[in-house]
């Protein structure tokens, strides 16, 4: 990749004229001024940046290039920057006299897709993925909280004399298998370096610019892995009855197991299951000796996702008995557990995002994806995670009317507008990390 790393000093003089006193109420509207100043000369620097690391995506603990390439940023603004932190990530600190330690996160990895934007900047790239060559796309909108990330972090240092402490900025690899977190948490993430007080995240997603969402409590939803092999016996497709077709077997399951969310599960509770992935079979006259398949198991609450992992195992097993067929081998991997907000840091967030962003920023019901941004609140950090959007609202509204849908993350056509969806993530970000800052002056 291309090295275009973003200088500090140009702009240092654009927050020297806001600095207030120590333990001041944040004027809200000044700062907003001259996070807009500062990223009026700023932002063609995190656009290229943007557009590189969405043409050059990688996929989770392969994020070397782009890892190396967040590093050098961080060094450049002057911090003290550590790489290979749970295989591929990073943690940037920056040491602003006495105070509380804050953390932001960004994550590192694309998805193993093609990319079908048409974007002249639209990714080619590809990867290994569990043995195969596959296109690799940030579809998610990773490249978006990576330039948001950069631009707070440069914003924040041209703010320092409003804030005491220390960033802590962390690039998080493999979100999108949920396993990142865990192994930066296991690589000593809060034993080598200081555990931040507070944790932040921001994550982009298919609604206007300038707007966003957040919520108390349960954020997201717990994400476990499904894998379960059929086994039956294979044979010629014009005797199907010397076989044992396990594509059958495969296929009640399929259908059946929809029945634990419809039949067992509290329909006032949340619940989903979702298979995603069916290996089987190599040519269509050919009944195979086993089928392969694999999912997600989404939930809120405990006592759903444990009815859910008891249906599933159940279900499986009746399928392939229906046939008279080997037990088949079920495997399903616990991922993540819910995202949790804390109150407190969600409610002097809010008041900060409100006062800027006015009703364009709103309290919303718990998302049903997963983020192993969990993981941190899970180790005792207090954590808030909220959401972007980035679409214009000229396309919204023309969805609603019956145009084109809009894409939804993880979809070939997501493409979030890039000025106004990072702007809004490096002001929302900047005043978040401050607020932190200022709720822990007001305490001592």
């Amino acid at each position: 990749m291309k090295r275009s790393v973003i200088s500090l000093a140009a702009s240092v003089a654009l927050f020297a004229a806001i600095a207030l006193p120590a333990h001041a109420e944040l004027d809200v509207a000044t700062l907003q001024k001259a996070i807009e100043a500062s990223l009026a000369s700023d932002y063609p620097k995190l656009d290229a940046l943007y557009k590189e690391i969405h043409a050059h995506p990688e996929l989770a603990f392969q994020e070397v290039k782009t890892a190396a390439r967040l590093a050098a940023e961080m060094r450049a603004l002057g911090f003290e920057v550590t790489e290979k932190v749970g295989r591929t990530g990073l943690v940037a600190i920056y040491k602003n006299g006495e105070g509380p330690t804050i953390m932001v996160r960004t994550e590192l990895d694309g998805l193993p897709m093609e990319e079908k934007t048409g974007l002249d900047y639209a990714s080619r790239d590809k990867a290994n993925w569990n043995g195969r060559e596959v296109f690799v796309a940030h579809s998610c909108g990773h490249d978006v909280h990576m330039a948001s990330w950069v631009g707070t972090a440069k914003t924040l240092l041209g703010l320092k004399e409003q804030w005491r402490g220390t960033l802590m900025f962390i690039a998080q690899p493999a979100e999108e298998i949920v396993a990142g977190a865990r192994a930066m948490i296991a690589d000593g993430l809060f034993t080598r370096f200081p555990k931040p007080d507070i944790a932040l995240a921001l994550h982009a997603g298919p609604f206007s610019h300038g707007t966003g969402f957040y919520r108390t409590g349960v954020g997201s939803s717990a994400a476990d892995g499904l894998d379960i092999t059929f086994h039956g016996r294979g044979g010629h497709g014009s005797a199907p009855h010397t076989t044992v077709d396990p594509v059958v077997i495969a296929a009640r399951f399929i259908v059946e197991v929809q029945s634990v969310i419809s039949r067992e599960k509290d329909p006032t509770e949340f619940g989903v299951v979702s298979i995603g992935a069916i290996h089987g079979g190599t040519a269509p006259n050919i009944i195979p000796d086993s089928v392969r398949l694999s999912g997600t198991i989404r939930s809120y609450k405990p006592e759903v996702r444990a009815k859910l992992h008891a249906g599933i195992e159940r279900t499986a097993k009746a399928a392939a008995a229906m046939s008279d067929a080997p037990a088949p081998d079920i495997k399903i991997v616990e991922g993540t557990k819910p995202v949790m907000n804390d109150p407190d840091v969600v409610a002097a967030t809010a008041d900060v995002l409100k006062a800027a962003f006015g009703d364009k920023f709103k309290i919303s019901p718990p998302g049903t994806a997963s983020e192993d941004f969990s993981e941190y609140a899970g180790a005792g950090v207090p954590s808030m995670m909220f959401n972007i959007g980035v679409y214009d609202q000229e396309r919204i509204v023309a969805a609603r009317n019956g145009g084109p849908p809009i894409p939804s993350n993880h979809s070939p056509l997501f493409a979030p507008v890039p000025r106004p969806t990072i702007e809004t993530g490096v002001t929302a970000m900047t005043l978040a990390v401050l607020s932190a800052f200022d709720r822990h002056a007001r305490r001592k």
